[in-house]
């Protein structure tokens, strides 16, 4: 099917806000004391929304104060900004391939608006974007559910099977395919199941994805 349209993720995707943002959950949880170590933290926290990282890290914990979740996400969104501020960086290509697409794209991730629009600030990407940003905590549907990207085929005006989702977590890759959508994934293809890593197209990275989206 050709391609009609681009669904970027952000985090890890478009922007260098993953690692940083995996390793503040990391040193958090650390801190109140579970035990985990950084892989595993990456591993788990990758492309999940806060409020199931928060409810894993709560869980491990014997006892919790009143209001502790609410407290630990505002303590994580605070440090995570910290960090962005300190340096974050677009991936490499994501500038020059975002500048060069003549078909529509967007952007749909699982962060809220407020982390979005902050990132892609940072970054140099927002003035790319306009309109087209769209958050799970507002359409009401979190990847792995397609309902996200669904939402924002549907405001690009092309059909999910001519659009592409281009991820680098394994939520997002799954709800790429459940949307029906044709997959290009920063993920690797180690720690995916078979039968997922053969229905997506993997990339080592954006500057590979121009040439991709032409010959579609």
């Amino acid at each position: 099917m050709s391609i009609q349209a681009v669904i970027f993720d952000a985090d890890g995707t478009l922007v260098d806000s993953e690692e940083p943002g995996m390793d503040v959950l990391h040193a958090l949880a650390v801190a109140h004391g579970v035990q985990v170590t950084r892989d595993e933290a990456h591993q788990r926290f990758r492309g999940a929304r806060m409020a199931d990282c928060i409810a894993w890290i709560t869980a491990q914990l014997p006892t919790q104060a009143p209001g502790f979740e609410a407290a630990l996400t505002a303590q994580v969104r605070q440090q995570s900004e910290i960090r962005f501020r300190q340096g974050l960086q677009p991936l490499p290509g994501a500038l020059a391939l975002l500048q060069s697409l003549q078909m529509p794209f967007c952007v749909a991730t699982n962060g809220p608006r407020e982390k979005v629009e902050l990132t892609l600030g940072l970054t140099g990407l927002r003035h790319l974007l306009g309109e087209r940003i769209f958050c799970a905590y507002e359409v009401g549907h979190f990847k792995p559910d397609p309902g996200l990207f669904l939402h924002a085929a549907q405001a690009l005006g092309v059909a999910p099977a001519h659009c592409a989702v281009v991820e680098d977590s394994l939520p997002g890759v799954l709800a790429g395919l459940a949307a029906g959508m044709q997959v290009f994934s920063l993920h690797p293809r180690a720690g995916m199941a078979a039968e997922v890593a053969q229905r997506v197209t993997f990339i080592d990275g954006l500057e590979s994805l121009g040439p991709l989206l032409a010959g579609s």
